[in-house]
């Protein structure tokens, strides 16, 4: 088959890059390893934001982007990306005074001029306590509060754009890997790729391939030049936690400084649960093969004990955690906290002309970085595109007002009031396509387990967001692997949905439902020793 450009990974910049170069008019091939938002992209903070602390380090392009682009998601994905409150807390002796907050704090409203988030205020002491009431730390002399945005489940997100990119021509192969870039008089002609879930071999041309396989761009350029290659990618190991709801913490986020290092880290109120994190540790070895250990977990515990000494936070609290490495660009001796997280793109002409690398990048700037790279594409095959339009097109499931596609939910198929509600607040408009299933079979209208998620959710996962095994269904399509039984109580009830749906014998499903644990196994604790 031929194709104007190949991509190489199924993070959020290879999504984002498919969808604005499909929407452009390219021949777009997405090629993916593994599922979709398998990776670091999932394995985050999960905040759209602007990188307050990037002023630091006088990152101000960044930081404007970044504003830039929460706006944009605020307004385009409504449905997967909300606003989130934040406080930093004011301590006394911490190495960020109260003036260099407020300092921060003003600039970062003036680099957000026009935004549609509330600008900041600052709180004393009393009405720090007020708005959260957990926050109980020595030397609290009050907090600045101010919004930024969180995207619950990145994995829609991925997919959304995926979803985009197919409606728009583009043709998304998962569960691919790229054997080799083939060249020709030193351009790229195409690849080779290998299905590994059929087992096939096939040859792809087109005369451009990006490399966006994040932390495995060194690698994937390892295996494509047949040597090792100069490092583009410094790995950083980053580790959250996720733990019962945080008594005292509210609605709103807390943004807080690290007393063992002074890094800033977050105590987030995220999917009914608190999310805690985040780690920034040098890693360079095999990102599928990454894992958290003890140390990092005893430090992020520590510190949220710090904050929330009324909080019941231990080992035996934390439902899970996950890890992920941030693909930033290799800087030999430089502080970790201090790398740039502005993205970059690389063209290997002594490799193959036509052959470029993602380098680093963030969640929030990836729409602005896919803008950027269709552009270098353009110019580089000479093509005159369509104006980009993904800052103005909205993503396939935007719901501006959730309440009344659930009520008209509710009215059509006769599902509960609370059911309705999750569907259109994860799926959006594309709720409808799962009530549809309800209304052609009345049957899939049943919940899994005891919450609100229904059985046309794993039925709508194979059928229209390319899924193809049920921890695809489970941890990134319906999201109920990421609860806080991580999905053990859905687990049979969808397996069965799945077989009946798809004829899976009883051989398949037994390797569905070990594939399944596998994947949750790896995300908990990992042991003390």
């Amino acid at each position: 088959m031929d194709f104007d450009v190949i991509i190489i990974g199924g993070g959020i910049n290879g999504a984002g890059i498919a969808r604005d170069a499909s929407l452009r008019g390219l021949r777009v091939c997405l090629l993916e390893q593994g599922d979709l938002c398998g990776a670091t992209s999932r394995w985050c903070s999960r905040l759209v934001h602007g990188g307050l602390r990037y002023l630091e380090f006088a990152e101000f392009g960044l930081v404007r982007e970044s504003l830039h682009e929460r706006e944009v998601l605020l307004r385009t994905a409504p449905h997967l990306v909300r606003p989130l409150p934040l406080l930093i807390p004011l301590l006394a002796g911490a190495r960020r005074g109260p003036l260099t907050v407020r300092a921060g704090m003003w600039l970062y409203d003036l680099l957000s001029a026009g935004k549609s988030l509330p600008s900041h205020r600052m709180l004393d002491a009393a009405a720090t306590r007020q708005e959260m009431p957990g926050l109980d730390v020595a030397g609290l002399r009050g907090a600045a509060a101010y919004h930024d945005a969180q995207v619950r489940f990145p994995e829609r997100l991925v997919l959304e754009n995926l979803l985009a990119a197919s409606a728009a021509g583009a043709v998304i192969r998962l569960h691919t890997r790229v054997q080799r870039v083939l060249v020709e008089a030193g351009r790229v002609r195409g690849v080779l790729a290998s299905d590994l879930r059929r087992g096939t071999t096939e040859t792809l041309a087109a005369p451009l391939v990006v490399n966006a396989a994040g932390p495995w761009v060194d690698q994937l350029l390892d295996s494509l030049a047949g040597r090792r290659q100069r490092r583009f990618i410094g790995g950083s190991k980053g580790t959250h936690l996720v733990t019962a709801p945080l008594p005292g913490l509210g609605a709103s986020a807390c943004y807080a400084e690290a007393a063992a290092d002074g890094r800033p880290f977050f105590i987030i109120p995220w999917n009914g649960m608190t999310l805690i994190g985040t780690t920034d540790i040098p890693f360079a070895g095999n990102p599928g093969e990454v894992r958290s250990d003890p140390a990092e977990v005893d430090y992020l515990l520590a510190e949220a004990r710090r904050l929330f000494p009324g909080a019941p936070l231990s080992r035996a609290g934390v439902h899970y955690s996950y890890v992920g490495v941030r693909p930033l660009p290799a800087a030999a001796g430089k502080d970790q906290a201090a790398i740039t997280r502005r993205h970059q793109l690389r063209h290997h002409r002594t490799v193959a002309r036509g052959l470029y690398s993602v380098i680093g990048g963030k969640l929030t700037t990836y729409r602005s970085l896919a803008e950027q790279v269709v552009d270098r594409l353009a110019r580089r095959i000479g093509r005159d595109l369509a104006e980009c339009s993904t800052a103005r097109e909205s993503l396939p499931g935007a719901l501006a007002d959730p309440v009344p596609l659930a009520a008209d939910i509710t009215a059509r198929t006769g599902l509960d009031g609370a059911v309705a509600a999750r569907l259109v607040g994860l799926y959006g408009s594309r709720a409808d396509g799962v009530a549809a299933l309800v209304a052609r079979e009345p049957a899939l209208g049943a919940t899994l387990g005891n919450g609100t998620a229904i059985a046309a959710e794993v039925v709508h996962a194979f059928e229209e967001e390319f899924a193809t095994s049920l921890a695809d269904c489970l941890m990134r399509r319906t999201m109920l692997g990421l609860g806080a039984d991580l999905g053990a109580s859905v687990l049979d009830e969808a397996l069965r949905v799945a077989a009946r749906q798809l004829g899976w014998d009883a051989g398949r499903c037994e390797a569905e439902r070990a594939g399944f644990l596998a994947e949750t196994a790896a995300l908990r604790l990992p042991v003390q020793r």
